[in-house]
């Protein structure tokens, strides 16, 4: 048995936590950080898990794909991705992490959307990063993920009387 955390051990509780508490949850955890493994497909099928920068709005992901790359060319040919974020871990006490399972939309220059996506994305301190000019809107497509179904883990929920592994979807709203 843990001393310092005695209730990582077993028998674990298995009571879903309230919708809301579960968004909230996800969205402390989406912005605690700003890098996740997107995964997508080939079209032979291999998988692609890519390290990308995004910034969340709510449960909805924003990222900068590079144009031309094979997770972008995979995303136009099968929108469905999965999104995974995981938070510092120290022991099971702290283990926490997040999947997102949604749809890809590629949102082209100009259209709806996109001014939103930038702003959310913060393109401005990505380009500062990158020594670019600041001046106007960088002029690339913003990848938003529409989020349908979430799997959250977080052991800590154990000593609040929750089970550690928690699920969301989309049409439960």
């Amino acid at each position: 048995m843990s001393a310092a955390y005695p209730w990582v051990e077993p028998p674990w509780p298995d009571k879903p936590l309230p919708r809301e508490e579960l968004e909230d949850r996800v969205q402390q955890l989406l912005g605690t950080t700003n890098m996740c493994v997107l995964a997508t497909t080939k079209s032979d099928g291999q998988p692609i898990a890519s390290p990308i920068e995004y910034w969340a709005d709510g449960l909805d992901i924003y990222m900068l794909p590079d144009p031309g790359t094979p997770k972008l060319k995979a995303m136009q040919r099968e929108p469905r991705v999965c999104v995974a974020v995981h938070g510092d871990y120290h022991g099971w006490h702290s283990a926490r992490g997040v999947q997102l399972f949604g749809r890809a939309q590629i949102l082209e220059v100009g259209e709806p959307g996109w001014e939103h996506g930038m702003r959310v994305f913060r393109w401005q301190e990505w380009a500062k990063d990158l020594g670019m000019d600041t001046s106007q809107p960088m002029q690339r497509q913003v990848l938003k993920v529409v989020v349908d179904k979430i799997l959250y883990t977080e052991t800590w929920l154990w000593k609040l009387g929750y089970s550690a592994k928690q699920r969301w979807l989309r049409e439960e709203a």
